[in-house]
């Protein structure tokens, strides 16, 4: 009985999977003509975030936003569990991200980042340091959003990691206007199956999330933004974001 059961749910899994992948393929298609049109007629096109937002509702969120997000002139920062923090910050808060350079070689992934803008770093590279920082403060200053997570990996809990500062070096001396918006994002009860951590697989996490069974609430916590140019030094900037989220 007991290995029928698991077959039982290990079809069910499977189908559910597989409709979820066929129903991200359908909105993938749609939303790249739609945005194809908008960027032919020259307009800034909204369709790769919208995209985002709809493919965690495939994959079974139902999103919550306390707190107004910034639409512009802010760099975001938030804690950070699995690659479904991108599709959550980019649906709600119209994000570009920082990635590693490496990203940008996925199959597929890398393409539909660069459709979203993301801004790819060698995280690695301690000489091209000063580029990266030129590079943020270059893409900051156009205004739309960038998201950073700057515990810069996931861990091997829930628990937040300390926060590096060298993105925030981007912030020193400041740039005008720009402000600071600590996120905090909460699965509730679904923390535990959706994190990536420690040396889980990419794909064996990825098919974890597709076979998950039921929907969950997420809540992203647009939490007050501050203004860099009251802290003296990126360490002190990146140690307030993160005690306002933990204070969350």
């Amino acid at each position: 009985m007991a290995v029928a059961a698991s077959t039982d749910a290990e079809s069910k899994g499977g189908l559910r999977a597989a409709g979820r992948l066929l129903c991200i393929v359908a909105t993938l298609l749609i939303a790249l003509a739609l945005h194809g049109a908008w960027r032919l007629f020259g307009r800034f096109s909204p369709w790769p975030r919208r995209f985002l937002r709809r493919v965690a509702m495939i994959l079974g969120a139902d999103i919550r936003v306390e707190g107004q997000p910034l639409r512009r002139d802010v760099m975001i920062a938030a804690n950070h569990l699995s690659w479904f923090d991108i599709l959550l910050l980019a649906g709600t808060a119209g994000t570009r991200f920082v990635a590693k350079a490496e990203v940008a070689a996925l199959p597929l992934v890398g393409w539909l980042a660069g459709l979203n803008r993301t801004l790819f770093v060698e995280r690695g590279d301690k000489l091209g340091v000063g580029d990266q920082v030129a590079a943020i403060r270059s893409a900051l200053a156009e205004g739309q959003p960038l998201a950073v997570f700057p515990e810069g990996t996931t861990g091997d809990d829930l628990s937040l990691l300390p926060f590096k500062p060298a993105l925030f070096a981007a912030l020193v001396p400041p740039l005008p206007g720009i402000r600071v918006q600590p996120v905090r994002i909460d699965y509730g009860t679904a923390a535990h199956d959706l994190a990536w951590l420690g040396t889980d697989p990419g794909d064996a996490h990825a098919k974890r999330v597709l076979r998950r069974r039921g929907r969950f609430t997420v809540t992203l916590h647009y939490l007050a933004a501050f203004d860099p140019a009251a802290f003296p030094d990126r360490k002190a900037i990146a140690a307030e974001a993160r005690r306002r989220i933990v204070g969350a």
